[in-house]
């Protein structure tokens, strides 16, 4: 594996908290249609992919829910094994930024209440949290390769190793 990837294997404070605040915030928000639809549509506006089922089931509301919590298990296990791998990143800001795009994209074409601007900008804080925890990462591993760069070894210190 190349050292780069290897910059997230073990996880800085930040990416753990930002894994944290994520993996919660999608576990909420794909349970709240699944145990109470009703308030869920309170929130977010009358849904109609029940209108054609034969129980009135809300097929799609709990699609999304379920597919958001099956994103939440694999951030929430990495911050709290405390180690996140490339694809874990790529889960999480991928489904961040999916998830802004969709909301945004479809309230201006008036097919969803305003309301999921709401989730939109929570996105978004989680998008600017990454980066920041991104970015921070990758100094602290820059610094550390450069400390272990300026230890002396035994070919540096003119000595022979045994």
């Amino acid at each position: 594996m190349s050292n780069r990837l290897q910059a997230f294997e073990t996880t800085s404070p930040l990416v753990t908290i930002v894994l944290w605040a994520q993996g919660a915030y999608f576990l909420t928000t794909g349970l709240w249609p699944l145990l109470s639809v009703k308030t869920f549509q309170m929130v977010t506006g009358p849904k109609t992919d029940h209108l054609g089922t034969a129980r009135g089931d809300h097929w799609l509301v709990v699609t999304v829910g379920v597919l958001v919590i099956a994103i939440a298990a694999p951030l929430l296990l990495a911050a709290w094994q405390r180690t996140v791998h490339l694809q874990t990143i790529i889960l999480a800001i991928a489904s961040s930024i999916g998830l802004t795009a969709i909301d945004v994209i479809y309230v201006c074409r008036e097919a969803i209440p305003p309301i999921y601007l709401a989730d939109a900008g929570i996105e978004l804080v989680l998008l600017s949290s990454w980066a920041a925890a991104l970015v921070g990462a990758t100094a602290l591993h820059n610094r550390a390769r450069r400390r272990c760069v300026l230890l002396p070894t035994p070919s540096t210190t003119g000595k022979a190793s045994s």
